[in-house]
């Protein structure tokens, strides 16, 4: 797949050796292009997922408070509003459809999976600085949309998960994706420099961004589960 997202990212994405390929090809994610995934699990997914968001937001909030430039403050609020008003409500309606209340979304147990990695990005937002963030929270949100790009060209017609499909292929989503990896391409040189690969800060990034992926590998597996 052709990478939209910078050099950064592709650099980060290398750096995980196999374990890109199993989060954005997992089989939960498969399950979806085929449209072959039990209801019941989409649905355990997504209230999962809501939850996730939750948290999700919250250290995207942070981001704002540790950015340097009016440019990162306003990328950072305009990726809580895609959050908040555009992916959770995804989530609120598909949800509601099946029964089940924003309330109910809200008060549902989180499960380890999520909780482990909920906590590892609030976790690198009180502790460290505006890269540590940046790069735990790239994952997902590159992750998703590269599954978002394959699935829209993969899935079969009518498939029952298209709505979750288009919102992640859709152009508002990739706009987001290509503005956060300019951010984070300038970002990277204006505080490591140019030759950023060689700065004692790298290793631990490349580190974070892995167990990220790992994370989200987790949450999949998780989504398999009744």
């Amino acid at each position: 797949m052709p990478n939209q997202y910078g050099k950064t990212f592709n650099l980060l994405k290398k750096s995980t050796k196999t374990y890109w390929h199993d989060y954005t090809h997992h089989k939960f994610v498969q399950k979806l292009a085929l449209g072959t995934l039990n209801k019941k699990l989409f649905i355990n997914y997504l209230i999962q997922d809501y939850i996730f968001l939750i948290h999700f937001s919250r250290a995207w909030a942070l981001l704002i408070v540790k950015s340097n430039s009016l440019n990162e403050m306003k990328l950072a609020a305009n990726t809580v509003n895609t959050l908040v008003n555009e992916e959770i409500q995804l989530h609120v309606k598909t949800c509601l459809k099946e029964g089940i209340s924003e309330k109910q979304l809200y008060h549902a147990e989180e499960k380890i999976n999520n909780l482990s990695y909920t906590r590892f990005v609030l976790e690198a937002g009180y502790t460290g600085g505006y890269l540590d963030l940046l790069v735990s929270l790239s994952p997902c949100i590159f992750g998703y949309g590269e599954i978002g790009q394959r699935l829209i060209k993969e899935s079969k017609p009518r498939n029952k998960y298209k709505d979750w499909i288009d919102v992640y292929s859709g152009k508002d989503y990739q706009r987001l994706c290509i503005k956060i990896g300019e951010m984070l391409d300038a970002s990277i040189n204006n505080r490591l420099g140019k030759n950023y690969k060689n700065h004692k800060s790298w290793p631990d990034l490349e580190k974070k961004f892995l167990l990220a992926t790992k994370l989200e590998i987790n949450f999949w597996e998780m989504s398999l589960k009744k």
